[in-house]
């Protein structure tokens, strides 16, 4: 009897000494794992090619509305009406759905990347071996100890090295799964650098807006493409299928969000009326888009192409026609997209003008030196295939 409480006395120590031990080092090697670098990001400098020459700011609703781009959200808009701006045409199975399709779209984003590694190469691999181990053990079982195998049941009641070991090996996959999910959540999070490009994102019933306060402030809306054949979702939109660049049913709009390729963008989320969910599968992003409330996270697309996603979070009546395309531009084609709206400006051009419309004019005789990052405005550039693939 006293050689059996010994045991048992032992077995509880053991077990005990083995889970404080890896739940004392678990957060250490997740928050050193979290404390790592984020990608290397370039965002370009002021004075790249296709800098603004100083202009005067537009914010006029007006000036806006003639570019087909309202700021009020009372009604549908027309196709983005930047001059020789010629929507992007997607890449088939790229940033989209596809029928039959099991497992993670392609990424186009390093955290995407990074997530889709920690879904094939980490938790596939667990949940497959578990699940294997687990079936052979009921087998197993079943085979060894039924009825007429084994007539005579045991009476063990207590196996020390068993309870040690199906303490510490659940505790050892779950610190296998958490420290690189602690730390890819900790760099999704991580704020973008302060030259970043910020674009601020509203969610509607049900449509998207999306403004561009670092561009001159102007706003497009973006609304489903109604589908042939079909009652009419959004009066005044055009049907998808219409425009040699259009994508699949149910997912293109007729504005997209247009952003620069290879470099981190500053997404500023909110909604107007209820909770709404922009996520976009191919590039890892998904963000709440909460009334009064403005929720930030960082989206870096590293080759130019088309990205389609969807609201993903129940928002009323209309929730399934509100789809998300994101057009991502090679840097000088984004400025020309940029300056084809009035008072369109390169993103930090504005503290620029800012300080011009300060300075004192020039005296007679005197010439004004313009500032060193100012240049010539870049000619409108068309785009008419996705190089996504």
């Amino acid at each position: 009897m006293k050689s059996g409480l010994n045991l048992r006395a032992a077995s509880r120590a053991l077990k005990a000494f083995g889970l404080s031990a890896a739940l004392v080092a678990l957060p250490q090697v997740a928050f050193a794992a979290a404390a790592s670098p984020m990608p290397a990001y370039s965002t370009p400098a002021a004075g790249a090619p296709g800098a603004q020459a100083p202009v005067a700011a537009d914010k006029g609703a007006g000036a806006v509305e003639a570019a087909g781009n309202p700021l009020n959200t009372s009604g549908p808009t027309a196709d983005a009406a930047a001059p020789g701006y010629t929507p992007m045409k997607p890449t088939p199975g790229i940033g989209m759905p596809v029928d039959g399709g099991i497992g993670l779209q392609k990424q186009f984003s390093p955290f995407g990347e990074y997530g889709r590694w920690i879904h094939d190469i980490v938790l596939i691999p667990l949940i497959a071996a578990i699940t294997v181990f687990v079936l052979a053990l009921l087998v197993w079982v079943a085979v060894r100890y039924n009825r007429r195998a084994n007539p005579v049941a045991s009476r063990t009641s207590h196996n020390t090295l068993l309870e040690v070991a199906w303490t510490l090996v659940p505790v050892l996959i779950l610190v296998c799964i958490a420290v690189p999910s602690i730390d890819l959540i900790a760099k999704q999070y991580k704020p973008a650098p302060k030259s970043a490009l910020t674009i601020k994102i509203t969610g509607n019933q049900w449509f998207w807006s999306y403004g561009y306060p670092d561009n001159g402030d102007f706003e497009v809306n973006s609304y489903m493409l109604n589908l042939p054949g079909q009652p009419v979702i959004n009066a005044g939109v055009r049907e998808v299928g219409s425009k040699p660049w259009d994508g699949p049913s149910h997912m293109e709009v007729d504005n997209r969000l247009v952003v620069p390729a290879g470099e981190p963008i500053r997404l500023q989320i909110t909604a107007a009326d209820v909770i709404h969910s922009f996520a976009v599968p191919s590039l890892w992003f998904k963000l709440d888009a909460v009334p009064g409330r403005i929720n930030e996270k960082v989206l870096f697309i590293e080759k130019p192409g088309v990205y389609y996603g969807q609201c993903s979070e129940l928002c009323g009546v209309k929730h399934g026609y509100m789809p998300i395309a994101v057009e991502a531009l090679p840097r000088a084609q984004y400025n020309a997209w940029v300056l084809g709206h009035p008072g369109g400006l390169i993103d930090g051009q504005k503290k620029l003008i800012d300080a011009t419309a300060q300075a004192p004019a020039a005296g007679a005789g005197e010439t004004a030196v313009p500032a060193d990052n100012a240049s010539e405005a870049v000619p409108a550039v068309e785009t008419t295939s996705s190089p996504a693939a």
